[in-house]
């Protein structure tokens, strides 16, 4: 593809010289070059729930799974039922290891009857890959994986303006999906994937084209009205909608019981986890995933410690002001016990401690 230089500062998108061209602030992710702001983190998180924004979300893995055997591999290694899923929908699911860890959280688009796309965490990517060739290697041998990643550049649309201004790019109604489903069109004359998903709370789509076609798209999607935004809005807006961040909310070390994922765990079927997970349910968890509104105007931040009557019961995991709630917000883990909507807690900031109230998830629901 002609995007990845492969040296210490990382790998680039197809869309890098476009984010230049915009003055986007490029950082070091996951090992890529990305965009952490434009105009700016609070200006572009107000975009997208007023009008639409664009994220190159190119840096996610894309894997195809495909054989006779895809649909045995999908199921073993995801927690949710993937076998069920019609032909052109999509499910947000789990990858765990044996001890029920969190490796990776996904969405797996079924295209075709014994045809899968796999999305995963760009810092992951590797580790998914290798977790799919181990089970190919060992039960699932029928099974073809693509990684199509550095092929390819994925587009998130997202805000209220999103749908119309892709219906307008393309003659095949991607409006006309339902959420988490998907179909090939052609935007800009141009063959595409386009999914009814995103990570922002609001409405949106997430398109997948050629790598050549990426910086005319994100042109035209500019162009149309949709603002250009970075890493660090994606972070505001995604926990505003109470979604978890691999590497921060959830990890190995976390797993989806307790981080309140339990309705995308299907305990009745066997997975790479599934013992370890039927086994906590039955134990019940010590500690659990709670949002949390935080007086005062310091924010909380991740690895801050969660107090009740002055001694630690958690930690935080993600922090922000709120550009729509326009408060502090947080999510973390606290003792199960201290877990219930309504509980005072305190957190530490900086040594002060700051009062603090758990509420439920998420903060943000779009009307």
């Amino acid at each position: 593809m002609g995007e990845a230089n492969g040296g210490a500062a990382g790998m680039r998108t197809a869309l890098y010289e476009s984010h230049m061209g915009l003055g986007g602030r490029m950082v070091p992710f996951a090992g890529w070059e990305m965009p952490v702001q434009y105009a700016g983190i609070l200006a572009e998180a107000n975009a997208v729930r007023s009008k639409g924004g664009i994220f190159d979300v190119s840096h996610m893995g894309r894997i195809y799974v495909s054989g006779a055997q895809a649909t045995e591999l999908m199921e073993w290694i995801q927690t949710g039922r993937i076998g069920n899923l019609r032909i052109g929908r999509a499910r947000y699911s789990l990858i765990c290891d044996e001890a029920g860890g969190i490796m990776d959280d996904t969405v797996s688009y079924r295209l075709e009857e014994d045809r899968y796309l796999l999305i995963c965490n760009a810092s992951n990517r590797p580790a998914v890959v290798e977790w799919l060739e181990r089970w190919r290697r060992e039960r699932y041998s029928q099974t073809t994986l693509e990684d199509v990643t550095t092929d390819t550049v994925m587009i998130a649309v997202q805000g209220p303006d999103a749908a119309s201004l892709v219906d307008g790019m393309s003659g095949d109604s991607p409006s006309s999906l339902r959420f988490f489903a998907s179909m090939e069109a052609a935007v800009l004359g141009r063959s595409a994937f386009v999914g009814r998903t995103g990570y922002t709370g609001e409405d949106g789509f997430e398109i997948v084209s050629d790598a050549r076609d990426g910086a005319d798209l994100w042109k035209a999607l500019h162009e149309g009205g949709m603002a250009p935004c970075g890493l660090g809005a994606r972070d505001v807006l995604r926990l505003e909608a109470g979604l978890p961040l691999h590497g921060s909310d959830i990890d190995l070390t976390t797993t989806p019981l307790e981080a309140g994922l339990g309705r995308f765990v299907r305990l009745g079927k066997e997975f790479a986890g599934s013992e370890a997970l039927r086994r906590q349910k039955e134990e019940g968890v010590e500690r659990s995933l709670v949002g949390l509104f935080s007086e005062g105007r310091s924010i909380p931040r991740h690895d801050y410690s969660i107090l009740s009557e002055g001694k630690s019961v958690g930690r935080i995991t993600s922090g922000s002001y709120s550009p729509t709630l326009d408060r502090n917000i947080a999510m973390g883990y606290v003792q199960t016990r201290l877990s219930e909507e309504g509980q005072s807690l305190q957190i530490d900031i900086r040594g002060r401690p700051t009062g603090a109230m758990v509420t439920s998830l998420p903060f943000y629901k779009r009307k």
